[in-house]
């Protein structure tokens, strides 16, 4: 093992490269993966393991939790570890359904500036519910994975209908839930189910594109300009690892409906902070402390009308934005719809993103004894559209 490297409870899915064997579920010491099948007693390790999250995701949480205290104890050998650059990160679970949010309260106010001046920042349901849709979840791909810019109908400045490549492509940086546990249908998950049901979290690049978007989502919503990719961290972080990163959620109001009635509950705020760089440069800092619904909360009313969850479902938080300009996780935001460019470190100038860009994504928590937790990263790279 590396000098001081140390487990960081990041799990994923990886594949040696140039090796027999295939897919086998990993954990990260520090710049190395270490291969949990091999190193786990083989009682447990066949309880659980598989090519990917999928087995361990399905087990109950006291299952999950005898995972993260053997992972926690293990003084692996080294031929049990293998370094990052000689293995190929795969996706780390199979993903069941998709389902969105909308949850930062400064994201959503500031894109009512945006695209309704002079009407209501937040429209009526927002503070009573969590708003969300639901997504592709065959379009969700692993970090790393390049990103095609997508084609689609849009409306130019003169009022014109046409199609063709978006030139509005841009980012949102999002925190993930995974389902382990699943529920039955016509039973909704309260409050207090979350942990019974979420597995742990990932980091979440929902690329939009902003165009197509504005001419397609009314009356329904969002359709065609998010559905062509949504990108996922390699690397899942238990919620076991989260002890010391809970926190109280921002005050609500008007009073919530008893079933989203957090003030009594355990605090289901998380204090991550994100990073957002463009082209290896720090555009966004969002703090995911001040979103103005949990994912307890989008879980219960994910799930408040009978819906069913699987093994593998993933929900995002919507775009993390904090109070501040340099907090926003988007660029429709941080350019104010692309009439405040901004310019980065090497002088290139950007509204939104540029074929070629890279985005990548990254966050981390607070640990035991005041370290801070590593979340891994998402990162994508924009490549042309087929259609030029």
């Amino acid at each position: 093992m590396g000098r001081g490297a140390s487990v960081t409870h990041l799990y994923g899915s990886f594949e040696p490269l140039g090796a027999d064997g295939g897919a086998r579920i990993g954990v990260r010491y520090g710049d190395q993966v270490l291969d949990l099948a091999a190193a786990l007693e083989p009682d447990l390790g066949a309880e659980v393991m598989g090519p990917n999250l999928d087995r361990l995701l399905a087990a109950r949480p006291h299952l999950w939790q005898c995972v993260f205290d053997a992972v926690a104890a293990l003084e692996p050998s080294a031929e049990h570890l293998h370094p990052l650059d000689e293995v190929r990160l795969l996706m780390p679970f199979t993903v069941a359904d998709y389902v969105d949010f909308y949850s930062s309260e400064h994201h959503a106010r500031n894109l009512g500036r945006i695209l309704r001046p002079g009407q209501p920042e937040l429209p009526p349901n927002w503070k009573h519910l969590p708003v969300g849709y639901h997504g592709r979840a065959g379009t969700v791909v692993v970090s790393g994975t390049d990103v095609r810019r997508p084609s689609g109908q849009r409306r130019t400045p003169d009022g014109d209908v046409v199609h063709g490549p978006t030139t509005r492509l841009d980012i949102e940086a999002e925190v993930g839930f995974v389902v382990g546990v699943p529920s039955t249908l016509g039973e909704a998950v309260p409050l207090d189910g979350f942990r019974d049901h979420v597995f742990g979290l990932c980091l979440v690049n929902d690329w939009s594109a902003r165009d197509v978007q504005a001419w397609e989502y009314q009356p329904l919503g969002p359709f065609l300009g998010k559905s062509f990719a949504t990108s996922v961290g390699a690397w899942v972080t238990p919620l076991a690892a989260l002890d010391a990163a809970w926190v109280a959620p921002p005050p609500r109001e008007p009073a919530l409906l008893p079933y989203l009635d957090d003030a009594t509950a355990p605090p289901y705020g998380l204090d991550l902070r994100l990073e957002v760089r463009l082209n290896g440069h720090v555009v966004a800092t969002p703090p995911f402390a001040q979103m103005y619904w949990t994912a307890a909360q989008q879980l219960a009313h994910l799930t408040v009308n009978g819906a069913s969850l699987r093994s593998g479902d993933l929900y995002a938080s919507g775009t993390v934005s904090g109070s501040e300009p340099g907090q926003r996780g988007s660029l429709i935001e941080l350019t104010w719809n692309g009439t405040e460019p901004i310019t980065l470190p090497d002088g290139t100038v950007r509204g939104f993103l540029d074929d070629g860009d890279e985005v990548v994504i990254t966050a981390t928590a607070p640990g035991p004894g005041g370290t801070r937790l590593d979340l891994g990263e998402v990162r994508g790279r924009i490549v042309a559209s087929r259609e030029g």
